[in-house]
């Protein structure tokens, strides 16, 4: 089912597909032209960078340096699931993908399909399904049409709660939310009491 979609993506093509909040469009991260594509696709400042969408931990360790030693910790009790992690990034990480910042956002969807597809070819890049500015998509048919059918994936509108996933700043000495969604400070207080804010 997702070899057709796995084969879009390696071929630099973008994919419409859920996570447990909105949908998102998907790219290889690696690949500067496809990351190009997106960022035009959804007329975004090229000042507002891009998360790396990984299925596993490792891949977060590939990609950054100087974690907290909590961060196993977080990973298991959130991950995959509605958390952006912000961590300094490392040399491996390209300059398209942080538009030349000295972090990087992580996010591990909770959706089977989109997590098969980033495990056989992430990398990706997923920011939400939508125009620069406007409200994230939930309704796969909606967004298809507003992107004018120059995109496709795989439809599951009831997979979505419509959150946007908190995001959770960690390259610094204080830990900050820089979004709040789903995942409270409190929730995060409870696994990690060890965490300062």
């Amino acid at each position: 089912m997702t070899k057709k979609l796995e084969e879009i993506i390696r071929s630099g093509g973008a994919l419409l597909l859920p996570t447990e909040t909105v949908y998102g469009i998907f790219a290889s991260a690696l690949d500067e032209a496809a990351v190009n594509h997106v960022y035009h696709l959804k007329k975004r400042p090229r000042d507002k960078a891009m998360n790396l969408n990984v299925a596993d931990y490792k891949t977060i360790l590939d990609y950054s340096k100087d974690q907290p030693a909590y961060l196993k910790t977080l990973f298991d009790h959130f991950l995959p699931g509605p958390l952006t992690i912000i961590l300094k990034a490392n040399s491996a990480v390209p300059s398209w993908i942080n538009s030349g910042k000295s972090t990087v956002g992580f996010r591990f969807p909770k959706h089977p399909i989109t997590t098969k597809i980033i495990k056989h070819t992430g990398p990706l890049i997923g920011p939400s399904a939508n125009i620069s500015g406007s409200e994230s998509g939930k309704v796969y048919a909606d967004i298809v049409t507003h992107f004018e059918e120059q995109i496709e994936g795989y439809a599951d509108d009831t997979a979505l709660t419509g959150q946007d996933s908190t995001i959770l700043d960690l390259s610094g000495k204080r830990a900050k939310i820089l979004r709040q969604g789903f995942i409270t400070k409190e929730d995060i207080k409870e696994v990690l009491p060890e965490i300062s804010f």
